[in-house]
């Protein structure tokens, strides 16, 4: 049993993880998981929190490394993804990285729809295009794209959100038929409303719209979760984590949805 559990803890060691939108939330949650099981994780965000290093030993914080880079933007995603490769080949990449929000699609302009695909959806491209050939030519490699229930369904007054979301499953689809003889897998998890900072800010809104108190805001967003709770970040980060172990090799082209049944 003690050598099970060491292999376990260990499964991920000498791998190489970069992390999109690393430093808070879902995406600090994500590292965490994979440095507990060993790898050595580079984050990637526009800004720098201290949240990702709460909990770490000393030696778990050497195996820890941020960029600061906005995935938006191709030519810093090629300079950031070089610099990480400089410290190690990259093994897994997790497209964590994403923003939200929300207006009426007659409300919806240009300049919200672009920003919408910029993150969701190209910062995805830019950061799988640039570490995809590595991953092919050692024959091993791991894509998560972290997406969202509204990726699967729909819902009213975010449509560019939706767009961008939807958008991402089906490249993750279509890119995990064709790498699926080469090692790797190409999958994505879909959560519903999570304890992140994106969350604060629809409950910001929905008490700004509505009158409601943020904790009765925040019941209703539990209120679409069939366990009748918010999503933790912990929880998808171990289905994120899952999909990198040994023993899932046989799972690629899949949006498995963190929701508590809200999306079957």
């Amino acid at each position: 049993m003690a050598q099970a559990f060491l292999q376990s803890a260990l499964a991920l060691r000498n791998k190489h993880a970069v992390v999109t939108g690393g430093s808070r939330g879902i995406g600090a949650a994500i590292a965490r998981q994979f440095i507990s099981y060993g790898a050595s994780v580079t984050i990637f965000s526009r800004g720098v929190s201290s949240e990702l290093r709460l909990g770490l030993s000393a030696e778990e914080q050497l195996r820890l490394s941020h960029l600061k880079v906005d995935v938006s933007d191709a030519n810093g995603v090629t300079q950031a993804m070089d610099s990480a490769k400089k410290r190690a080949a990259i093994d897994i990449l997790v497209n964590n990285a994403g923003r939200a929000a929300s207006a009426p699609f007659l409300k919806t302009d240009d300049s919200l729809w672009r920003s919408m695909m910029d993150v969701n959806l190209e910062g995805t491209v830019h950061c799988t295009r640039a570490v995809l050939p590595g991953m092919l030519d050692s024959g091993w490699g791991r894509i998560v794209n972290v997406s969202s229930t509204a990726g699967l369904t729909g819902y009213a007054y975010v449509s560019a959100y939706c767009a961008a979301k939807h958008a991402v499953i089906g490249l993750t689809r279509a890119l995990a038929l064709e790498v699926a003889t080469k090692g790797v897998t190409v999958n994505a998890v879909c959560p519903s409303y999570t304890e992140t900072e994106m969350l604060r800010a629809a409950v910001e809104n929905i008490v700004e719209k509505t009158g409601r108190t943020p904790d009765q805001a925040r019941a209703k967003l539990a209120e679409k979760n069939p366990q009748g709770r918010l999503v933790q970040p912990e929880q998808v980060a171990n289905a994120v984590l899952w999909l990198c172990l040994p023993g899932s090799e046989a799972i690629t082209g899949q949006a498995i949805s963190v929701s508590g049944g809200e999306v079957m």
